[in-house]
């Protein structure tokens, strides 16, 4: 299981940091990844981490501006998001892959948390 947490309201230019925390099993060896989705769009890739921590890959829309990082002792994946722009007012998810290659495709992903939503005001 996933729960993300961290998301509320921020000014645009603003940074939240959210929060993946994973129980019921350790996610050993799965790449962990973020996700957001708009009202009716399809789910978009965010970031992705590999086990170890040493690849990351970000979509071109928030490269620069969030980092994706894990704690693999404490089962958890976060994202920092700086310089937050309106388009980033979404629904953020957690999701989790059992493999050692990387994917943006979310149907590749088969553990998701329920999600968290982030609001920019303008």
């Amino acid at each position: 299981q996933l729960v993300e947490s961290g998301g509320g309201l921020v000014q645009a230019g603003g940074s939240l940091r959210l929060s993946c925390a994973a129980s019921g099993r350790t996610f050993n060896n799965y790449i962990m990844a973020w996700f957001r989705q708009a009202p009716g769009k399809e789910r978009e890739f965010v970031a992705r981490i590999s086990w170890g921590g040493s690849s990351r890959y970000y979509a071109d829309s928030v490269k620069g501006r969030f980092t994706i990082s894990r704690d693999n002792a404490k089962n958890t994946v976060d994202l920092q998001m700086n310089s937050l722009k309106p388009e980033d007012a979404v629904v953020y998810f957690c999701s989790a892959r059992r493999s050692t290659v990387g994917g943006v495709d979310p149907q590749l992903y088969a553990y998701w948390g329920q999600g968290t939503q982030v609001t920019v005001s303008s």
